[in-house]
C-alpha cells in the first residue's frame, strides 16, 4: 500500500520534506517542543508515521531543521535593531532587539533541555540569525565598522565586547530554559542603558 500523500501537497508544489519542515516549525512556534512526537507532527502534516524516516533520518534531525527555522522566522518577523542613532543608541537598540529575540525563541529550546543530540544537530547548521551571521558576528561587525569611524577607541576588542554585550543578554534569559516553556523573561528597569553605559565608560577609575 503506497504511504498517503499529505492532501496540503496533491495539488501543489511543495516538496514533502518541505512540508513536513513546515509542520514541525508550525507546531513547534504553537506549542513549543516539550512532548512533540513524531506521531504529532504526521498527523499533523496529514501522513503516515514512517513517511517522516523516507525524508530525515531520525526525529532528531526533523526537530533540529524545524527548530532552526522557526528561529530564523524569529528574527525574520522581529527585524533588526536600527542603527542609524550615535553608538550609545545604536547599542541601546541592539541590546533590546538581542534579549526580545531570546525571550520570543525560549519556549522551543525550553522544551529540549536534556535533548543534546537536537542541540548538536541544530548547532551543526547555519546560524539562523542575523542573516546568517549570528548576533554575535553582527555586534562584532557593526563595532568594527564604528571602531573605524573613529566612534569606538582603536585597539578595542569588537569580539569580546560583542561577547559582553550577548552573554548579558543570555544572562536573562537563558536560566529561563530550566523554569518551563511559560517562563516570563523580566527585563529589571534600566537594564539596557545601565548595560551600554558600563560598555562605553568602562569601569577602571579615572
Amino acid at each position: 500500500m503506497a504511504p498517503r500523500r499529505a492532501a496540503a501537497l496533491r495539488d501543489g508544489d511543495v516538496s514533502l520534506r518541505d512540508h513536513l519542515i513546515a509542520t514541525a516549525t508550525r507546531l513547534i512556534a504553537e506549542r513549543g517542543t516539550a512532548g512533540l512526537t513524531v506521531r504529532d507532527i504526521a498527523r499533523t502534516a496529514d501522513v503516515a508515521v514512517g513517511v517522516l524516516y523516507n525524508h530525515f533520518a531520525d526525529k532528531e534531525e526533523l526537530l533540529a531543521l524545524a527548530l532552526h527555522e522557526h528561529v530564523r522566522s524569529t528574527g525574520r518577523r522581529l527585524g533588526a535593531p536600527t542603527a542609524d542613532g550615535t553608538l550609545e543608541e545604536n547599542l541601546r537598540a541592539f541590546v533590546a532587539h538581542a534579549i526580545e529575540v531570546h525571550a520570543a525563541i525560549l519556549p522551543a529550546f525550553a522544551g529540549l533541555v536534556g535533548q543534546p543530540e537536537v542541540f548538536a544537530r541544530f548547532d551543526a547548521l547555519p546560524d539562523p540569525l542575523a542573516d546568517g551571521r549570528g548576533l554575535h558576528a553582527a555586534l562584532a561587525g557593526y563595532l568594527g565598522s564604528e571602531r573605524d569611524r573613529g566612534r569606538v577607541a582603536a585597539g578595542t576588542d569588537v569580539g569580546a565586547v560583542a561577547t559582553l554585550v550577548i552573554g548579558a543578554c543570555h544572562e536573562l534569559v537563558l536560566p529561563r530554559l530550566y523554569r518551563g516553556p511559560r517562563a516570563v523573561v523580566e527585563v529589571p528597569d534600566g537594564y539596557a542603558e545601565a548595560l551600554v553605559s558600563t560598555v562605553l565608560n568602562g569601569i577602571a577609575p579615572r
